[in-house]
């Protein structure tokens, strides 16, 4: 008989499976007594519509573009009209390390705005959002990553934006070039590269420099099944491993499959929020939602 090592109440065989076992059980009380790592409370988001982004104009052509919208926005009374919309309203949830929460919604429900806020890419109206762990976020195509720099180029600026040193970097390198499987292109000006081929590089940058927190918005669907499933994968190793996952998508297999948690967005308002199950199939129910294998 082997070596045998106490555990409880009872005698259990030493070895690497039962060392596995104690440190996955150690995890999970650890986390237990953990605080949330994420905490939004009466998270709101307004946007003035109708105004036109900042160009590249003239001095003169800028001031008499100032010019023209004030007169548009006078009403015949003479008040200065501002429209507005609300993108989330008073939106409050916490997520506690390890879990892998959904977010679902349709077209302009607020999921996307609700995104940049936890990636802090924008910042709320009203409203407080706290964030106890290093931030991955995959958004829209094309997020992160300069133009004109090389694939390799931008996993080192990556890198080095999230804090991390040189020797980090070189580390984790290949396992990223791996990941995303477009070696052949990793030394190519990112400008060049599919909407497919900038996916496949910005996942693997955000996954493999282990954030705490990953964000990742529907952007995976423009990659291809295999891909797509490989993401899945590797994003439920992460919330395995004690890391948090906070997952936007159209397709409830995929939400199905991942989240243990899901948040249900309308017109900006938080509607329901319970486990995966009984949200999915609420919204489904509405008829609005896509279900694809």
């Amino acid at each position: 008989m082997g070596n045998l090592v106490q555990t409880s109440s009872r005698m259990t065989p030493a070895g690497p499976e039962s060392d596995i076992t104690r440190k996955v059980t150690l995890r999970k009380e650890r986390l237990q007594n953990l605080k949330p790592i994420v905490r939004v409370q009466g998270l709101s988001k307004q946007y003035r519509i109708g105004v036109r982004r900042a160009s590249n104009d003239t001095l003169h052509e800028t001031i008499f573009r100032k010019l023209c919208s004030r007169l548009s926005w006078f009403k015949s009374n003479g008040d200065l009209h501002h429209e507005t919309i609300w993108a989330l309203k008073d939106v409050s949830f916490e997520v506690e390390p390890g879990e892998a929460l959904g977010i679902i919604g349709r077209n302009g429900a607020g999921k996307s705005t609700l995104l940049k806020i936890l990636s802090r890419i924008t910042e709320p109206t009203t409203g407080r959002v706290e964030l106890f762990g290093r931030v991955g976020s995959l958004l829209e195509v094309g997020t992160g990553f300069h133009p004109e720099l090389t694939g390799r180029e931008n996993v080192y600026l990556n890198g080095a934006i999230l804090g991390m040193r040189k020797a980090e970097i070189e580390r984790k390198f290949d396992e990223i070039v791996a990941f995303s499987e477009i070696e052949k292109f990793i030394d190519t000006p990112v400008k060049w590269y599919s909407s497919g081929m900038y996916t496949r590089l910005a996942f693997a940058v955000a996954v493999n420099f282990e954030p705490e927190i990953l964000i990742v918005d529907e952007v995976l669907a423009v990659g291809d099944g295999p891909f797509q499933k490989k993401c899945l994968g590797k994003m439920g190793e992460i919330s395995r491993a004690g890391r948090t996952v906070i997952f936007v998508s159209h397709n409830m297999s995929a939400i199905e499959a991942l989240c243990n948690r899901v948040l249900w967005l309308v017109d900006g308002e938080l509607v329901e929020e319970a486990e995966t199950e009984k949200v999915v199939s609420d919204y489904v129910n509405t008829g609005v939602a896509v279900s694809t294998e």
